[in-house]
């Protein structure tokens, strides 16, 4: 007596171990039937693919945790754990939500099909299963996910960029507040100048939504009655808003919509931080000025009159003419407009993020 022998698969690779995308992607086949494995593994290995198996729910989503599949061919119907209930912690989880998952069944009937979209499928498939037709389905939804994962590469990128420049940025909801995402540089300076806050912008131990006055000011000039026609039209960019932190100061750029527009929508804010203290520095050293006159031809090239100056340096305004009178020597100039010209295009080489 002959006792048949069971199709065999090649082992799960271990916690963590990195499998070859380079030239092949990896797909989850998911059924408690390994003959129905069987066929279509081999159909699949034929094909270039790199397969993973699972023959019950809980192995399904502990070699999804490990090896994040390009995608997922799940059975409907498994004893234990089924299908359903598989797909819905997959798409619960963050680090497998964004796993298209094909569903195989041979449940027909309306309400299964739908039921299957339901819980997270993307595609289904009937049995008996025909491995072209699974391919097919297969490589749209393949193709898909690959220009998601290029997308998102890409504004990973773009993030690491603007924060390479100076320029941290962040993705508000304008209708609660809640930051979508940000920066490493966006999140450093946010908790420098206001800590963690909560929703409605006061202190918290979560890092998850925007500060009162950035929340503020988004929805007054996103969700007023002729936000949305202002800012379609390109009538006028929103005035930017700005927060002080004795010589520092970090203003906030409404750059774009970032999402969709339902409930005033996603928008990426452009942080941008100029420190007064570095500024006045770094003149000192390229016009070779003391602090003071330094200190004095930066708030000239802020548009201070001698007056202002003095009283923001606690000086009189005769004081602050002597200074400016040094300043013009040996800057080579005559007049205050002159040495502000001179001043501000060397602000802008060694600080491009300068506003003036």
């Amino acid at each position: 007596m002959t006792t048949a022998t069971p199709p065999s698969f090649p082992a799960p690779a271990a916690p963590g171990a990195a499998l070859d995308r380079s030239d092949s992607d990896v797909v989850l086949n998911v059924d408690d039937v390994p003959d129905n494995l069987a066929v279509l593994h081999d159909a699949l290995d034929e094909s270039g693919y790199t397969v993973l198996v699972a023959t019950h729910g809980e192995a399904a989503l502990q070699r999804a945790a490990q090896a994040l599949p390009d995608i997922v061919l799940l059975d409907a119907m498994m004893l234990g754990m089924d299908g359903f209930e598989v797909a819905r912690r997959l798409k619960a989880s963050p680090a497998t939500a964004h796993i298209p998952i094909i569903f195989m069944t041979g449940l027909t009937e309306t309400e299964h099909l739908v039921a299957a979209l339901e819980a997270g499928g993307v595609d289904y498939v009937t049995k008996p299963i025909k491995p072209r037709e699974v391919m097919a389905r297969m490589g749209v939804h393949l193709g898909a996910a690959r220009k998601a994962r290029q997308d998102a590469r890409q504004a990973r990128e773009a993030r690491n960029a603007l924060d390479a420049f100076g320029y941290a940025s962040i993705t508000v909801r304008a209708s609660d507040g809640r930051i979508v995402w940000q920066t490493p540089l966006a999140r450093e300076l946010l908790q420098s100048y206001f800590g963690e806050v909560g929703p409605d912008g006061t202190p918290t131990a979560f890092g998850q939504w925007a500060p009162e006055p950035v929340q503020a000011w988004l929805r007054r000039h996103v969700l007023a009655d002729n936000a949305a026609e202002l800012l379609e039209a390109s009538l006028a960019e929103p005035p930017r808003l700005a927060v002080e932190q004795g010589a520092r100061r970090l203003t906030f750029r409404l750059h774009q919509q970032a999402g969709d527009s339902a409930g005033g929508g996603d928008w990426l804010i452009v942080m941008r931080e100029v420190s007064d203290a570095k500024i006045i520095e770094s003149m000192s050293l390229s016009f070779k000025l003391t602090a003071r006159e330094a200190e004095v031809l930066y708030w000239v090239v802020k548009g201070k009159i001698n007056r202002d100056i003095g009283d923001i340096l606690g000086a009189s305004p005769a004081t602050v003419k002597k200074h400016l009178e040094r300043v013009f020597a040996k800057l080579g100039v005559e007049t205050r407009t002159a040495a502000a010209a001179m001043a501000m295009n060397r602000i802008r080489q060694l600080h491009p993020q300068f506003e003036g």
